[in-house]
């Protein structure tokens, strides 16, 4: 069942804050015994399954779990791997070849979680929207498209391409609004080519503390496991359910998780 959440997005609630790893959701969850009944549902022969828009995973009659829908966009220059970061967390295949995505391509991704408070188990469906850098300078309309009802934004860089760090603040601030009330974390990605990396920690953490945003590291290869995504889905999920409670008046505006 999908939580009604048409009262709960953008009303005008603060900021949301970083959010400490494992302040409301039960951290690496998916190692524990009792959630193998949940993560089991998105493997299909030992591989992540694929959910098309109307899809979910389909869980015991006697086993009742909300889910909430969130959208979510993908910026960045071409070339940082915005779409190979949607196929990693979706668990497919990352195309062998680097090409240009025209239009929007949008990946379904569902995550398990279990809230600390009271124990709820939640399914968050993630809905990553793709577009091409060439196609949002080249077509005025898809920019507000992706923008439009957006629950959070990834904002992308490659640690192999230096010019794509220093153009974070660009992309921060031609695609978003400070007034914008939605959930913005930063992902470097092809992390794991470490030999090659032209951005250092030092850079990094410089922008952390200029930006306030959280800066996560992603690999450039998908091997299947959930630990190279959880901490990425995880942080998607606290930040954003913290978002909802905020805007419905379950947390005052001034809570520090």
């Amino acid at each position: 069942m999908e939580q009604d959440r048409t009262n709960v997005n953008h009303l005008g609630a603060a900021a949301a804050p970083v959010i400490p790893p494992g302040s409301i959701i039960i951290a690496d969850w998916h190692r524990c015994p009792d959630s193998k009944e949940y993560f089991s549902r998105l493997f299909q022969k030992k591989r992540r399954k694929m959910f098309g828009l109307l899809e979910a995973p389909a869980m015991p009659p006697q086993t009742h779990v909300d889910i909430v829908r969130y959208k979510i966009f993908l910026a960045g220059k071409s070339g940082v791997g915005k779409t190979a970061l949607a196929a990693r967390l979706g668990g497919s295949d990352i195309p062998s070849m680097h090409y240009e995505t025209t239009g929007i391509e949008t990946t379904a991704v569902f995550w398990p979680v279990k809230l600390k408070e009271n124990g709820q188990v939640l399914f968050f469906k993630f809905l990553f929207w793709d577009c091409g850098e060439n196609s949002l300078r080249r077509f005025d309309h898809l920019l507000p498209s992706c923008k439009e009802q957006a629950d959070a934004m990834l904002f992308l860089f490659s640690f192999t391409d230096h010019a794509s760090f220093e153009d974070l603040s660009n992309q921060i601030s031609r695609v978003s609004d400070p007034s914008d009330k939605i959930v913005k974390l930063v992902v470097g990605t092809k992390f794991d080519l470490f030999m090659h990396t032209d951005v250092t920690e030092r850079e990094i953490a410089s922008f952390q503390e200029t930006w306030g945003l959280p800066v996560f590291r992603i690999g450039g290869d998908v091997h299947g496991g959930l630990g190279e995504v959880a901490p990425l889905l995880n942080a998607l999920a606290e930040h954003l359910w913290h978002q909802d409670c905020v805007a419905a008046s379950c947390l005052p505006l001034s809570s520090q998780v």
